[in-house]
């Protein structure tokens, strides 16, 4: 039995399990009539029954799946002949390594060694036996619980009780799985970055103006050793960024404050939705746009201008992301000021005060936790923004304020870094996580100074 089959039989039986709990809570009552005699209402025990047949079944057959590589391969290894179990390490992951891709269809097995084909065909058969036996576990073990749960069902019975605090302890075991999870990506990332900065210094790293990661073969060639200063990556993103929030906040804000204090109703139902539609675009759309519309353009009007303009230019990529970017400022603001209470601007209306005096006065300073967030959300995007960039900005490591000129960003160098065969322990696949603990900390600072601004206005406004 497949793992989707097996999920299907479980869901199944659950149903089932949910029927027999009310059923039997009804019966237990005489009826519909004696509903009233019942602690909870039958759903609940319905409910609690397919709960506690559902759960266990499930869990048995995750942490089964989780495992069933490692065992199955365990025991195909146990089962091989002596000249095969005793080579060295790297042979026989390698061997290994050719059952699986076997048995997952990657390799045709007349292309494989005849004790390659033989194993990954007892690997198949034990597959098959370990299939049917979780599959005959998991649903025996949600029948007895599901019997167990039937026999415990009496009118006095708190199934209530019972379904809240089962349902309390999944939405905790949710919570901590994404905090744990979250702890584990900050751990992973930091570990490796601190076996970077074990190679690299990190005042190298820091304050280094040059980046070459490429690493030489030989070790007389130019440039053995690589040049890890990330300044000009940083310099990059900061200046990508700082264009494209200036073409988005002014644009995404004005809209907003038209949209939410001047616009008629029926223009509001048809501009806000259109303005919307710009942050379902792909990322790789508005490349080809700087690529193909934008950057062209730019190097036109330079040439009348007499400027010296590059064909992936840090302007181009900016004003793409500025206009990718505009829904995420508009939106989030026009829910800020819309959110504002008609009361604040009445009060302003009878001080005398004009509807600009409103909006600027007192509808944007209440609003400005909200929009200070939906910019801080901007930045973020800008920042983590790569497709646009790799097209209209180029990748070249330029060191430079001029908008004119090619730059990268650290998300650009960090997918460069981890494309093609590259050793993992080398400083150059290192430095992506050393530039990953990077970002994460400049989005912990932005999220600090968000904090620190958002308690500084509610203290005044509220």
């Amino acid at each position: 039995m497949t793992p989707s089959v097996l999920l299907l039989a479980i869901v199944a039986l659950s149903l089932i399990a949910f029927q027999v709990g009310r059923a039997r809570a009804l019966a237990s009552v005489g009826g519909l009539r004696g509903v009233r005699n019942l602690h909870s209402l039958p759903g609940h025990y319905g409910l609690l029954t397919a709960l506690w047949c559902g759960i266990p079944a499930l869990l048995l057959a995750l942490i089964w799946w989780s495992a069933q590589d490692q065992v199955l391969i365990n025991l195909v290894a146990a089962e091989l002949p002596a000249d095969l179990r005793n080579l060295d390490p790297a042979s026989f992951s390698l061997f290994l390594n050719d059952v699986r891709n076997v048995v997952a269809g990657n390799i045709p097995a007349d292309q494989v060694s005849t004790e390659t084909a033989g194993a990954a065909s007892h690997y198949l058969r034990l597959r098959t036996i370990s299939q049917w036996s979780i599959a005959v576990m998991a649903l025996s073990a949600g029948v007895i619980a599901l019997l167990i749960v039937r026999s415990r069902i009496r009118p006095e019975f708190r199934a209530r009780n019972r379904v809240e605090r089962l349902i309390e302890g999944l939405l905790f075991l949710c919570s901590t799985l994404a905090v744990l999870t979250t702890i584990g990506i900050v751990l992973s990332v930091v570990f490796e970055s601190i076996r970077f900065f074990n190679i690299v210094p990190l005042t190298d790293f820091l304050f280094g103006t040059q980046w070459s990661p490429q690493m030489a073969i030989r070790a007389d060639q130019v440039g053995s050793s690589g040049a890890f200063g990330a300044v000009p990556l940083f310099a990059g993103t900061l200046l990508i960024s700082a264009i494209a929030m200036c073409v988005a906040v002014p644009i995404g804000l004005f809209s907003a404050i038209y949209l939410a204090e001047y616009a008629p109703y029926k223009l509001r139902g048809i501009v806000k939705p259109l303005l919307e539609v710009l942050a379902g675009v792909p990322t790789v759309v508005y490349g080809f746009f700087a690529v193909t519309t934008i950057g062209p353009l730019l190097r036109g009007w330079g040439v009348e201008l007499g400027l010296d303009v590059s064909g992936e230019s840090a302007l181009a990529a900016g004003l793409v992301m500025g206009i990718m970017i505009i829904p995420f400022v508009s939106s989030l603001a026009d829910d800020m000021i819309t959110a504002v209470p008609q009361s604040l601007r009445d009060g302003a209306y009878a001080l005398g005060a004009t509807r600009s005096e409103t909006i600027r006065q007192v509808v944007l300073r209440a609003a400005l936790p909200g929009i200070v967030g939906g910019v801080l959300l901007a930045i973020s995007r800008a920042i983590g923004e790569t497709m646009i960039v790799v097209m209209a900005a180029g990748l070249a490591a330029n060191l430079t304020a001029n908008p004119l000129e090619a730059v990268t960003t650290v998300t650009v160098q960090i997918v460069t870094l981890l494309v093609g065969d590259q050793e993992f322990d080398s400083p150059k696949t290192l430095a992506a996580f050393a530039l990953g603990l990077m970002l994460f900390l400049v989005t912990l600072l932005l999220n600090v100074i968000a904090l620190y601004v958002v308690r500084k206005y509610r203290e005044q406004y509220e």
